[in-house]
């Protein structure tokens, strides 16, 4: 900052002749000014003149932009293990600016192959082509895989190996091999410290009753990557970290903080059908907390467990509302027991209802021709309305409601890609919502998104008082009209109002689905399996493999016309609207604006995504997507890795 400060005058000097303008205003005065200003208007400053040129490319700058990309749930395409904090200004420069073309194009079109010079970290070394092709462990079925940075990938395979790729060299790096058949169910990567954690469970006896008994392995992966972003010629380590046992038919399990050595999961608990919560609260100790919350477990409820300034919070989404039910980390601790061994089970002894619960119903998009002719019809499958010159939002009428509607999936997204201090931390949701045809039978499938935040009512959580449904209003929805005083607290309530939009990809479309093959044990008569639909999500973008539609239709046995589906495969892409920030709604407050969404954003605009002519998307078996890079990963039947990079 003071090598730039420097080409700087001082307040108030100028040559001879100079008339004022911004080379001569004072330098804070002129960061402030830029402050305002988006990537392209920093890019305009750059032609003014060369002072401000060199202005405009000064750290401060793109640090401020790279904030808000933050703000706004965009990721920076880093390499390796960076952070934002070891680029250097020109690498801060490049990653900014490529950040803010994806935003940008993948929001108006759909993303295309890169082209030469590569643009991505994962196609280095390569200068002909848009994707590449890894390996997957040899001899080995795929049955979990990840990108873990640009450089690595982790896979999980049937017969219980965890395999770090490199994915530069196309070769493994390390392996950990139990010797049996494990399952991965959780991964957090730690980037600050450069370190993986996973989770490996495999059943030790019973049912799908109370008295099932799994055992946990947690497991860290570490590496020793500098912070330039190169594979380190040393290869990172697997090591053992704990060990424990479960009762009752576990549902997840969360990692919620590695640093804490704080770690839960949710048990069904089938003899109330209600959810129980189980705790580590120090996964180096003995002690656990096994409790009933009593809170029912619904079948077309979705689940995540967060923590929250020192609270395990338990999110739970329904067809029309969303629950946050808090448990006091001192409050679990008095419910505290401890094993007398680490092969035993732990028991379940209280049932303790949640000290607080804050309740939000979801919002859905309702089409107006206009503000003073009230509402249009609802969307629905199949109906297309005048287009609408704004949107009205209503709490009481789903599109897709419970039933015909169920979720065959549900994908709960948190930041976990490098930041910086001060940005909030934001969670997004994306439902795959399924139904059947009634004249075809075949499943019809369409999604669901919106962004949260914990709590859901940020200003209820930090003016308990303004309140007024009483003592009981923790275990109620809130339906005060709070006395918003400042413009920082209208600001955060009109956020906190506009976090239940629920967005949705509504044509309907159906996702193909792979039934994983049996394993070496004996299935269980009780469970029937369900086939796992091929969608990935990130923030506020999803992608997944869906069968095309044969055109023109058929007549059906009832006279009318029937869309047939082919065999032919394709990837889908979409981009939901940006999360918006507490800031921008302060600007609105400060303008007397209110927030209404943009008439483009009341649906995902879905697009087609080429792929390579020799990947198959009828062998795909795994798919995921790393937005900050603009790569698609998927693995197929013959051990292949392809990375497709767009930009």
């Amino acid at each position: 900052m003071h090598a730039t400060q420097e080409t700087f005058r001082a307040p108030g000097q100028r040559s001879p002749g100079e008339k004022p303008g911004l080379t001569s205003l004072p330098y804070d005065l002129l960061l402030n000014v830029a402050s305002y200003l988006e990537c392209d208007d920093i890019h305009n400053l750059h032609l003014v003149s060369k002072s401000l040129h060199d202005f405009a490319q000064a750290r401060p700058v793109y640090r401020k932009l790279a904030t808000d990309l933050l703000r706004r749930c965009r990721a920076l395409p880093l390499k390796g293990f960076q952070q934002i904090t070891d680029l250097a200004p020109d690498q801060l420069i490049r990653s900014v600016n490529k950040a803010t073309r994806y935003e940008r194009a993948w929001g108006s079109r759909a993303p295309h192959p890169i082209r030469a010079p590569p643009r991505s970290n994962y196609m280095d070394g390569e200068r002909r082509s848009w994707y590449k092709v890894v390996s997957a462990p040899p001899g080995e079925d795929v049955d979990w895989l990840s990108p873990i940075t640009s450089s690595y990938t982790l896979c999980a395979t049937k017969r219980g190996k965890v395999v770090c790729w490199d994915v530069q060299r196309d070769l493994p790096l390390a392996e950990w091999n139990p010797g049996e058949k494990w399952e991965l169910w959780k991964c957090r990567v730690e980037f600050e410290q450069r370190t993986v954690y996973f989770t490996m469970a495999k059943l030790i006896s019973g049912t799908y009753t109370d008295e099932r008994i799994m055992e946990f392995i947690l497991m860290r992966l570490t590496f020793t990557d500098g912070p330039t972003g190169e594979t380190s010629k040393v290869a990172p380590v697997f090591s053992h970290v704990t060990d424990f046992r479960t009762t009752g038919v576990v549902m997840n399990v969360f990692l919620l903080d590695p640093q804490r050595r704080l770690l839960s999961a949710f048990v069904w608990v089938s003899a109330t059908n209600t959810i129980g919560l189980f705790t580590l609260p120090d996964w180096d100790t003995p002690e656990y907390v096994f409790l009933d919350t009593g809170i029912e477990c619904i079948l077309s409820s979705n689940w995540s467990c967060i923590l929250f300034e020192d609270n395990i919070v338990i999110h739970c989404e329904e067809s029309d509302a969303a629950y946050q039910h808090f448990y006091p980390l001192s409050f679990l601790k008095t419910y505290a027991k401890t094993l007398p061994s680490r092969t035993s089970a732990p028991v379940m002894s209280y049932v303790i209802r949640p000290p607080r619960t804050i309740t939000r119903r979801f919002k859905y998009p309702v089409p107006s021709l206009n503000s003073s002719t009230g509402l249009a019809s609802v969307v629905v499958v199949g109906q297309h309305p005048p287009q609408p010159n704004s949107i009205n939002w209503t709490t009481n009428i789903n599109p897709f409601p419970v039933p015909p509607w169920y979720p065959e999936s549900a994908h709960f997204v948190r930041q976990w890609w490098p930041t910086l201090s001060g940005i909030p931390r934001v969670s997004c949701t994306v439902v795959l919502l399924a139904t059947s045809d009634v004249l075809t039978r075949r499943a019809r499938f369409i999604l669901a998104q919106h962004y949260f935040r914990v709590p859901l009512n940020h200003y209820q959580w930090t003016h308990p008082e303004a309140c007024k449904c009483g003592s009981e209003h923790n275990r109620q929805e809130c339906v005060c009209k709070f006395n918003l005083r400042t413009i920082a607290e209208r600001a955060r309530a009109a956020q906190d109002d506009a976090l239940m939009n629920m967005w949705y990809v509504s044509t309907p479309f159906e996702v193909v689905r792979v039934l994983d093959p049996p394993g070496d044990e004996e299935p269980d008569p009780e469970v029937q399996e369900r086939p796992r639909p091929l969608v990935a999500v990130d923030f506020g973008h999803a992608v997944w493999i869906e069968y095309e539609p044969d055109l023109p239709a058929v007549p059906n046995e009832y006279g009318g016309d029937t869309e047939t589906e082919s065999d032919m495969k394709r990837l889908r892409f979409v981009t939901f609207p940006t999360f918006k920030d507490e800031a921008e709604f302060v600007a609105m407050e400060e303008r007397g604006e209110k927030w209404l969404p943009d008439i483009g954003e009341l649906e995902g605009k879905v697009r087609t995504l080429d792929v390579p002519e020799e990947l198959d998307l009828g062998t795909v078996e795994t798919i995921n997507i790393d937005q900050s890079q603009g790569a698609v990963i998927l693995s197929d039947k013959d051990g292949r890795i392809y990375i497709l990079c767009y930009e």
